[in-house]
Formats: structure tokens, C-alpha cells, sequence
């Protein structure tokens, strides 16, 4: 007898491509949805490491000290008896050939 004649085999073949490809739980829908996880997974492990980094720069603004150095880097702002000189390099410039 051969094996294809034996309607065991076939209605097993028929099951495992349907399983397979055309089911609606089948293997390929299984390793779409594993991807998605594992891409989710690590978007999440970026953004706890994100929120660790903006924790750490809220504590550090919470300091006098802290955001005053945050006021003179970002915002430029002096005290009454200072004057604030701004170096910039030739590269940072802005001009029409590097924009």
C-alpha cells in the first residue's frame, strides 16, 4: 500500500499545513506576535532606562546648586556682578553651507 493512498497520511498532511499556514492561531502568526514581544520588550527596557536618567536629572534639579548650573548652561543667566562670555567654535556655527 502506498503512503499516499492511505487517508490517514493525507487527512495528517492536510492537518499540519492548515495548522501551519492557514489557521488562524498558526505557527506564522505565532512568530509575528513572539517579534512583537520581543520588540516591546525592549522598547520597555529603553524606557525604564530613560525614566532611571530623567529620576537622576530631577533629583539633580532639586538641588539649589543644581539648578542654578542648569540656569547658567542652558539659559545663559548670570548674577548681578558677572558677565557671561559665549565661545563658539567655528564647526557649531550655523551658516548656508552646513545647514
Amino acid at each position: 500500500m502506498k503512503w499516499y493512498k492511505n487517508i490517514y497520511i493525507i487527512i495528517l498532511i492536510s492537518f499540519c499545513v492548515w495548522m501551519i499556514f492557514f489557521d488562524t492561531n498558526s505557527l506564522i502568526s505565532h512568530h509575528e506576535v513572539n517579534q512583537e514581544f520581543n520588540k516591546l520588550e525592549d522598547e520597555k527596557e529603553y524606557y525604564k532606562k530613560e525614566i532611571a536618567k530623567d529620576k537622576k536629572a530631577i533629583k539633580k534639579l532639586s538641588t539649589e546648586d543644581g539648578l542654578e548650573t542648569f540656569a547658567r548652561e542652558k539659559y545663559y543667566m548670570k548674577k548681578e556682578n558677572e558677565d557671561i562670555y559665549i565661545i563658539e567654535y567655528e564647526d557649531s556655527l550655523k551658516t548656508k553651507n552646513n545647514d
